[in-house]
């Protein structure tokens, strides 16, 4: 080959500036020996290609170095995007197998404790590896954050130099791993964990290599830590926001809560009964609401409170008197005290249709507030008028025939309208106490809407209703306890007009003169109670009032079916209580009368033939026939001497 014929060196020149692969290098020696060149031309040549060579290996080396500094810029400019912390470590991982050829690359992050473990993984073949515990001290991660720089082996299983973890052994086995590298994730001081490289070789990594990923661990160290800081501020504004809305919402319930209180005190302004107060705040709290006084008695309620504990509400009151706040009580039943200062007023019950938030603890409590200011107020409303209050029911019992226009006047003024139906009460303490029981009687008859004076000894207590009966018991089960002692009681009524109050309290003290002759003290008495005895001690003797009490339900029966029960009764009396005798002065078959008989004991009651029912049975009896008799008589003599 002659150097004139573009052979020799100038070939290779040629051949390097049109980039030709390393077998046209070969080629071109071949052809020279074959071609006869000396020595000195073949040395010449071999010497052009070799450095032919070197030139394509650092042009090759330059090439893969620009191609590695795109890829780290890429890498920034990818890490500053908007990432999760997963979308993120993917990214790395990812982006660092894939610039260094790796099988396999993986990221451990570490804990404050000091332990690390794998988060994410790329080119994996096995389930193994995301999630491995990696311990502390153990393995190239360990060490690679213990000396804060890169780690690497050419063969991670053989290497004895190294820590051994059967876990992590296990998992390079499974996978087939030999060559493996270890680079830090470091920001500042401290190290965020490691980022993992890995061939199923063995071969030795270049500097190009460790310094790549080493750039490229310095990077993921700022994105991940600037990815947490993102995701902690989202965390604080997420928080931010919640506390935000909560605070909104306990103003908007603050803001209730003074609306229901100013409500509330605005009804105790106003002038509204414990009742109005109890619904007001009943429906406040959405629940049912009962008002107790200090004895536990009930002085109002907005409905049923079924299935109570007493013992628990005992136990309750005490804690809550003693803590002076709300207590919760069993089956979501809330206990507040009313207090007046260290004065026990009584309590309040409430049983909420939901659980009470703090809020809602709140307003019960400044509820309790609200009834105490009440009952104060109360109080000093009874103090006031309690004088006028006498000098009434004194004008109306000394002079019942001169109740005038003036005087109804008066009595309206204070709420009361004496022209619809009243009863009177007559309640005479038997252990004395009488100023206790008149600063009561002031109390419960401004509770109740009617009059209290002080007559012989006896409270005289003049209230709204019909039924003189229960009214006595009420009085006498909320008086007796509050004085430690038994109080005797007789009522009467109800009256028609004022008018009628003075002879309806006539009445009411013969019923409790009554009751202590036959040696109930302690009890209560009423003209129905007292039977036909309560009959004579009526100021009118009302006969048809008595019968219709006593056998009423018989006569009733009889108009309805057309039977004859009353005659059955008057037969079985008259017969001395005998069935047979009845029957055959009735000629009735005796189961005839016995059937009547048990038809009379369910109209009458059980007790009907005891001997106090059988006396006032006889007594209508005879004086129902006796009306009769009379009755036909003033008819026949009318018919007789025609006007």
């Amino acid at each position: 080959m002659r150097r004139g014929d573009g052979g020799g060196p100038l070939a290779v020149l040629e051949l390097l500036a049109q980039d030709a692969p390393p077998s046209r290098y070969e080629t071109l020696l071949a052809e020279a020996r074959a071609a006869g060149a000396g020595e000195a031309e073949l040395a010449d040549l071999t010497r052009a290609v070799a450095l032919a060579g070197s030139v394509r290996a650092r042009a090759s080396s330059g090439k893969q170095r620009e191609a590695a500094l795109t890829a780290l810029v890429d890498t920034a400019h990818d890490l500053t995007s908007p990432y999760d912390i997963d979308g993120l470590l993917r990214l790395i991982t990812r982006r660092a197998r894939r610039l260094l050829g790796f099988d396999m690359a993986w990221l451990s992050l570490s804990r404050p404790d000091g332990s690390a473990y794998v988060r994410t993984s790329e080119g994996e073949t096995t389930a193994l590896n995301v999630g491995l515990e990696l311990g502390t001290g153990r393995g190239l991660g360990s060490i690679a954050q213990a000396r804060r720089s890169p780690v690497w082996t050419p063969d991670y299983l053989a290497d004895s130099s190294i820590a051994h973890a059967p876990g992590i052994d296990a998992v390079v086995e499974a996978e087939g791993l030999h060559a493996i590298i270890a680079v830090p994730l470091r920001r500042g001081n401290s190290t965020l964990g490691a980022l993992y490289g890995s061939d199923r070789a063995v071969r030795e990594f270049t500097p190009d290599e460790i310094g790549i990923m080493l750039s490229l661990a310095d990077l993921a160290a700022v994105a991940i830590e600037k990815a947490r800081l993102l995701e902690q501020t989202r965390d604080e504004v997420t928080e931010l926001a919640a506390f935000g809305s909560r605070t909104n919402t306990a103003l908007t319930r603050v803001r209730y809560l003074w609306e229901c209180h100013a409500r509330l005190a605005g009804l105790v302004l106003d002038g509204a009964g414990l009742a109005t107060l109890a619904r007001a705040t009943a429906d406040a709290l959405d629940g049912v609401l009962q008002v107790r006084d200090p004895g536990g008695r009930p002085l109002t309620a907005t409905g049923e409170l079924p299935g109570l504990d007493e013992d628990a509400v005992t136990k309750g009151a005490l804690q809550a008197l003693t803590d002076r706040r709300p207590v919760r009580l069993p089956g979501d039943l809330w206990l507040a005290p009313v207090l007046a200062g260290a004065e026990d007023l009584g309590v309040l019950l409430l049983s909420a249709s939901e659980p009470l938030a703090e809020e809602d603890v709140r307003l019960l409590q400044l509820a309790a507030q609200s009834v105490a200011s009440l009952m104060l107020i109360q109080r000093g409303t009874v103090a006031a008028e309690g004088p006028v209050h006498d000098e009434l029911l004194a004008d109306l019992l000394d002079r019942p025939h001169s109740v005038d226009l003036h005087l109804l006047e008066r009595t309206r003024r204070l709420g009361i309208d004496l022209d619809g139906p009243h009863v009177v009460v007559v309640a005479r303490p038997e252990g004395g106490e009488l100023g206790r029981a008149v600063a009561w009687a002031s109390s419960y008859a401004y509770r109740m809407g009617g009059l209290k004076g002080v007559r012989r000894g006896c409270i005289v207590l003049v209230l709204p209703g019909t039924d003189a009966s229960a009214a006595a018991h009420r009085v006498s089960g909320e008086l007796s306890p509050l004085l430690g002692h038994a109080v005797s009681t007789g009522a009467a009524g109800p009256t028609g007009s004022p008018g009628e109050v003075a002879r309806v309290y006539a009445e009411a003290v013969r019923c409790l003169d009554a009751l202590t002759a036959l040696d109930g003290v302690g009890g209560t008495a009423s003209l129905r109670e007292l039977g036909f005895l309560g009959m004579l001690l009526s100021a009118d003797h009302d006969v048809e009032s008595f019968v219709a009490a006593t056998i009423g339900p018989v006569l009733e029966y009889d108009a309805d079916r057309l039977t004859e029960l009353t005659r059955t009764l008057e037969a079985y009396f008259a017969s001395g209580a005998s069935p047979t005798h009845a029957a055959e002065a009735l000629h009735v078959h005796p189961n005839t009368v016995s059937r009547r008989l048990d038809r009379i004991g369910e109209l009458l009651g059980p007790d009907w033939q005891k001997p106090a029912g059988a006396l006032e049975i006889q007594m209508a009896l005879r004086l129902r026939k006796a009306r009769t008799v009379l009755h036909d008589r003033r008819t026949a003599a009318d018919r007789s001497n025609p006007v």
